[in-house]
């Protein structure tokens, strides 16, 4: 164990040694929801995948080049290992990337920009410039209840079908008009 660890503390190894702790401590505060896998790393070539999941295996397979290769390199060639290293974990992980997007599919990812243009129903007493909420259902059949604001004197009550014609980012509302709907 003591050589073990001689190895995973000294040059060249030490410098993945150092990332591998902090992928542990990055996977210990996603356990606790404060950080989302959210977006990719295609800027490394490797989209499609959160780009965590990525960078974490892409971490964690050149510390174990670079162990390895500090085993078998000595004198001048030990600063080549850790670049061999990034090099062979880099390709490993394009490798394994591959079969790893099928569990994360693209198509699950929505955005509140897919109301509008939805009919909503009021469901607060009324709506208006400044209150308002209404539930409106998603493409998938799931309903939501969502703040919205109308433009002018428009007042709408409960019951009254609307229109989503704009999502205000800024206050988190959507803007709605009356809807009436001809049979």
């Amino acid at each position: 164990m003591g050589e073990f660890l001689s190895t995973a503390l000294s040059f060249p190894t030490v410098i993945f040694s150092f990332l591998l702790v902090v992928v542990a401590g990055y996977w210990l505060v996603v356990i606790t929801g404060l950080f989302e896998l959210d977006d990719d790393a295609a800027w490394l070539g490797l989209g499609g995948v959160p780009a965590g999941v990525t960078l974490s295996l892409l971490i964690a397979l050149a510390w174990l080049l670079c162990l390895i290769g500090s085993q078998f390199a000595t004198g001048g060639l030990l600063i080549a290992v850790p670049f061999a290293a990034a090099g062979g974990a880099w390709l490993a992980t394009r490798g394994l990337v591959v079969p790893l997007r099928r569990l994360f599919p693209d198509g699950d990812r929505h955005s509140r920009g897919d109301f509008v243009g939805q009919m909503c129903v009021i469901r607060t007493g009324s709506a208006t410039h400044d209150f308002g909420q209404a539930e409106v259902t998603a493409a998938d059949g799931s309903s939501a209840v969502v703040q919205v604001r109308t433009t002018g004197q428009d007042r709408l009550s409960r019951g009254d079908k609307a229109l989503i014609f704009e999502y205000d980012a800024d206050g988190e509302f959507f803007w709605v008009m009356p809807y009436e709907s001809e049979l």
